[in-house]
């Protein structure tokens, strides 16, 4: 989105201005009587939901589109008087430092200038070598002024805050409009000393990656009991359904048993026997005659038992028991929380919170082609350190089913941010023969 504030001395003289520099398609958000004329804010490509998103909490003040306009509007004036204030410093320094000396040569004015006024591409060169402080300032004025640029044609940024940068605080609404919840952005944004938006944003693509923790090897593999739990609709039964069928596929149905401890809701094995008559794996329910640790004593000879487990919150009766089962079993039974990518990042950590008493030693990531971005679900994994052990993309059995690995998730949320994006420019509104004025 890209906005310009225009001062004439009539509204024609105005709109005729708007109408030469910015085309048809602006929209006016703001008009306002100033001294000796009138002020217009225009903006191109203008987005109320994008126009939400960048103004935070702040939005919440806009009853309706004008409203929200205006405050848009008054952001970016406020960007421009920090932008003429960071010029006005420049200039100072160059008349002080002018007044102290007079062995600059020509090239160091030629320099300031176009801190002031040109790009900021090309790194400045002082011309003479033994004023390196001057150099130092003019480069760090020069980088506030570049930030701010940045700012205002990104218009998704306040000021910056006390103590953080104009680029660091655009990462970490980037970072934000990725998915990430703000305590997230704002911590990797920090690490970000300096530099461009651009660099910034890969370097904390690469912290994210780093800090996703994915198993080398698969379950399939490695073998063992692993239960599944997390709330009702998350997609427990369908992963284990998967699970079990590519494990078939691998290695034949022999060596792998199913388990549920379900018996709290009518029909609930219905479709966990299903897979098993498809398969041929034996299927073992949970009840008063036979304990968990009973049934997997008599399974101990499988390479893989996989457990499903009923969706209960804690206000739900048999809630406790079940995650106290699992986690007092003799046997080494691996708990994995299901969170769909659906969820809002309250709902995940919520949930989270129900279900840590079971010992959890991991995580499936479900549902990931139903939701509209993956920051939220890797923000998550991240602040929990829960590893992830798999993703699921779809309701085709096996093949939905993914190893997570840090890279392709992380770039898998990368390619789903920008088609969002290209989505919501695809449904503006066309252009008139005019700017258009919010309602």
């Amino acid at each position: 989105m890209k906005v310009k504030r225009f001062f004439a001395k009539s509204m024609a003289q105005a709109l005729k201005q708007v109408s030469e520099q910015m085309g048809p398609d602006a929209v006016i958000l703001s008009n306002r009587r100033v001294d000796d004329g009138v002020e217009i804010v225009t903006a191109l490509d203008y987005d109320e939901n994008m126009a939400r998103q960048s103004l935070g909490e702040e939005a919440s003040e806009a009853t309706n589109g004008a409203r929200l306009a205006e405050m848009q509007a008054e952001r970016h004036r406020r960007l421009e008087d920090e932008l003429s204030r960071s010029r006005s410093r420049i200039r100072d320094v160059r008349e002080n430092r002018a007044e102290r000396s007079q062995g600059y040569s020509e090239a160091s004015f030629a320099d300031l200038h176009q801190a002031v006024n040109g790009s900021f591409d090309e790194p400045v060169s002082s011309g003479v070598s033994s004023h390196t402080d001057y150099s130092d300032e003019l480069a760090r004025m020069r980088a506030e002024i570049s930030s701010l640029r940045d700012l205002m044609s990104g218009q998704h940024s306040e000021p910056a805050k006390t103590g953080v940068s104009a680029v660091q605080q655009r990462l970490a609404e980037r970072l934000q409009e990725f998915g990430l919840s703000s305590e997230l952005a704002g911590s990797l944004s920090r690490r970000h000393k300096g530099g461009k938006l651009d660099d910034g944003w890969k370097q904390s693509l690469k912290m994210l990656v780093t800090g996703l923790r994915t198993p080398h090897q698969e379950w399939l593999d490695e073998g063992g009991v692993y239960a599944l739990v997390g709330p009702t609709g998350s997609g427990k039964t369908t992963t284990i359904g998967k699970l079990a069928a590519r494990y078939v596929l691998k290695y034949g149905a022999d060596s792998v048993a199913l388990v549920t401890t379900d018996r709290y809701r009518v029909a609930a094995h219905e479709q966990l026997f299903v897979f098993g008559r498809i398969l041929n794996v034996p299927v073992r329910v949970v009840d008063e005659s036979n304990t968990l640790d009973d049934i997997l004593d008599e399974l101990s000879d499988r390479h893989l038992v996989l457990i499903d487990t009923a969706g209960l919150t804690s206000s739900d009766k048999g809630y406790q028991e079940q995650l106290t089962e699992l986690a007092r079993s003799h046997h080494n039974v691996r708990t994995h929380l299901v969170v769909s990518a659906t969820s809002q990042p309250r709902i995940m950590k919520s949930v989270w919170h129900c279900y840590k008493m079971a010992n959890l030693t991991g995580c499936v990531i479900t549902k990931i082609d139903e939701g509209l971005t993956l920051g939220e679900s890797l923000g998550f994994v991240m602040e929990t350190g829960l590893p992830v052990a798999y993703y699921t993309d779809g309701q085709k059995i096996p093949g939905d089913l993914h190893h997570a690995e840090a890279v392709p998730l992380v770039r898998l949320a990368v390619e789903r941010l920008k088609m969002l994006q290209q989505q919501a420019a695809a449904q503006r509104v066309p252009g008139t023969e005019r700017p258009r004025e919010m309602a």
